[in-house]
């Protein structure tokens, strides 16, 4: 608990206020937000510091005696709605030819700017009362600060009881592109193949793992570097330009900054075949949990290799022997997850524009505007339907 915090009386009601980077060392509440996440405070600083195409600030959540209690981010950018419906959206490109801005409204985000968002909570305060307060403040204060639109980005979907203030206060919810989630409490790889796969998708597996058995790769596990990141970072980019459908795009520093400032949550692996980088990964850990991140590959070799399935392959055999019980992945790439028997762990979008007539439209629209509605491996997964 934050020194000098107390339990919240059911019927105190919290304030929101909006702050800047540089009041947050005179708040002792900021150091201790999602301290039981794999990216607590820390990893906002970091992306605050390299990844700069937002305008990041936060929101102090006080109570009565003016205690901020729990800090929530958020930032400010410039949204393309329709983003990621790619030929859906023929008619809007026609349109865009003379009217470029359509649809594309200054929105003001709260949660993470590089992964799912979490809410700021500390010990006495509970979810719902942070929830509530956001949900009563935030067109306010959106319009305040020249936005149109309001966002809750990508939180997960244990929040839904705790979020439900936000559908009544005019918010439409909606699925983001969906984290998958794998149960790997197996004694090893070649285990998990035997007893959680039908023989097709075993035999599948081993034929794309046998195109790399008379080429020497080898991975390592090592820590971040200047060097390293100069290594890894064409591979990203690799990966992130082939991409459809684009999250944000990270930097250098961004990389940087997870190995000098979150040592304790990062593990970076490598594949080498000889003495030439050709993938990476770099994963996070919290609790018994293994988190895939960030991949890439040298398409050089990496397709002729089948190093997707490598590097599965070693890291959650890598994760089994450490003792972890569940290994995650980011969104995307869906197809291969879907015969390894991942499930899909849902976010959701939170979304109102502070106008009502608009959100009345938004509301109808949401469910045909979201990326996941036209993905069809999405739809093969057996829990599919959890993502609405």
């Amino acid at each position: 608990m934050v020194e000098g915090a107390a339990p919240l009386p059911r019927e105190e009601t919290l304030s929101v206020s909006v702050i800047g980077r540089t009041a947050l060392a005179a708040h002792p509440a900021w150091t201790a937000m999602f301290a039981g996440e794999r990216k607590d405070h820390r990893y906002y600083e970091i992306i605050e510091d390299s990844l700069r195409d937002y305008n990041y600030r936060y929101f102090a959540i006080s109570d009565a005696a003016g205690r901020v209690r729990a800090i929530q981010p958020f930032f400010l950018l410039d949204q393309d709605i329709l983003e990621g419906l790619g030929s859906e959206a023929r008619l809007v490109s026609r349109i865009r030819s003379r009217y470029p801005r359509f649809l594309k409204l200054r929105t003001l985000m709260v949660g993470c700017s590089a992964g799912e968002g979490h809410l700021a909570t500390a010990d006495g305060l509970p979810a719902a009362a942070v929830a509530q307060a956001l949900a009563g403040s935030l067109v306010g204060h959106a319009r305040s600060l020249g936005a149109h639109l309001v966002v809750m980005k990508e939180f997960p979907a244990h929040y839904r009881e705790a979020f439900g203030c936000f559908e009544r206060a005019g918010f439409s919810r909606g699925p983001s592109m969906p984290m998958t989630k794998l149960d790997i409490r197996y004694d090893s790889f070649d285990h998990f193949l035997d007893k959680a796969l039908s023989g097709k998708a075993r035999r599948n597996v081993r034929r794309n793992l046998k195109a790399s058995t008379d080429v020497d790769i080898r991975m390592e596990l090592t820590d971040v570097t200047d060097s390293l990141v100069d290594e890894i970072f064409p591979l990203y980019l690799n990966v992130f330009n082939r991409s459809s459908f684009h999250f944000e795009k990270l930097t250098k520093d961004y990389f940087r900054g997870l190995g000098a400032r979150m040592k304790d949550k990062i593990r970076l692996f490598t594949w080498r075949l000889g003495g030439r980088l050709v993938a990476f990964n770099i994963c996070m850990v919290e609790g018994d949990e293994f988190f895939s991140e960030y991949i890439g590959f040298d398409y050089a070799v990496a397709l002729d290799l089948h190093l997707y399935f490598v590097v599965v392959r070693d890291i959650i055999d890598w994760a089994i022997r450490h003792g972890y019980r569940w290994f995650r992945s980011s969104g995307l790439n869906y197809d291969p997850k879907l015969h390894l028997r991942h499930e899909l762990d849902p976010i959701d979008l939170y979304v109102r524009h502070v106008s009502p007539l608009p959100n009345m439209v938004l509301k109808r629209a949401m469910p045909f505007i979201t990326p996941a509605r036209y993905d069809p491996i999405l739809k093969q997964f057996a829990n599919y339907h959890e993502i609405w």
